[in-house]
């Protein structure tokens, strides 16, 4: 008798590191939700940001395969970046129509709707976008919930201010990006990691800090507590 396939749960997410770390969050909680491969296949290519196409693709090749995996339940998380809640959302919903018959769209994060499936039966989908505060990325939401004395990345500030009094910026995506790395390096880098500094101490590996060195990062703070509500969903009946 043919052995009868497991129904999973499963989460796309932007980027490795988004992985990585929803990865960490969910042993955390002692989660069982599977986190498929990034849309964006490395640093490199997500530099211009996530693009239509990648998603639509992403969600292509795994309607092609959501039989023999019996899926249930899809999970989509992106950052929000500079833009509303709103522009994401209709972001989501127009990728979503491309590829999948839609009854219902998206009206807020955190919430299921149901898309039938031709020959199959039906999945729910969920999307939910990282954030602090209504902007940002993984790393304004690591800056945040960073444990660990941080007066290497702290001087950034006065990095900054010269900037600016030279008539000079910085973005606050690159800002939030160059902290993290500061605060990985030199913060929180031990004297004989930083013999293998670019392994052990930096966002190029930051499977490793997420494996190795997670009292780095607060798992309890305030910010997580959406997207655990998010991470819920696929744990519990709906």
């Amino acid at each position: 008798m043919e052995k009868e396939l497991e129904v999973s749960n499963l989460l796309i997410v932007e980027s490795k590191n988004d992985k990585f770390f929803l990865q960490a969050l969910i042993k955390k909680l002692n989660y069982d939700i599977e986190i498929d491969a990034p849309i964006c296949i490395d640093d490199y290519e997500c530099l211009e940001g996530l693009s239509e196409k990648r998603l639509v693709e992403a969600l292509k090749s795994l309607l092609a395969d959501i039989q023999k995996r019996q899926i249930s339940k899809i999970g989509i998380v992106i950052d929000i970046d500079h833009y509303s809640k709103q522009d994401r959302l209709q972001f989501i919903n127009q990728c979503l129509g491309q590829v999948f018959p839609l009854n219902h769209e998206f009206s807020d994060i955190s919430q299921f709707i149901t898309v039938n499936i031709p020959d199959y039966d039906s999945i729910k989908i969920a999307c939910y976008f990282t954030n602090v505060e209504g902007q940002g990325e993984l790393e304004t939401v690591l800056k945040l919930i960073k444990t660990q004395e941080s007066l290497y990345a702290d001087c950034l500030d006065s990095w900054r201010t010269c900037l600016k009094s030279n008539n000079k910026s910085i973005s606050d995506k690159d800002y939030d990006k160059f902290w993290i790395s500061l605060y990985l390096r030199f913060d929180t880098c031990s004297r004989r990691d930083r013999y293998q500094a670019e392994r052990k101490c930096s966002m190029t590996n930051f499977n490793y800090i997420m494996e190795n060195k997670q009292d780095i990062w607060n798992f309890n703070h305030p910010v997580l507590d959406e997207i655990k509500d998010f991470l819920r969903l696929f744990v519990t009946e709906s």
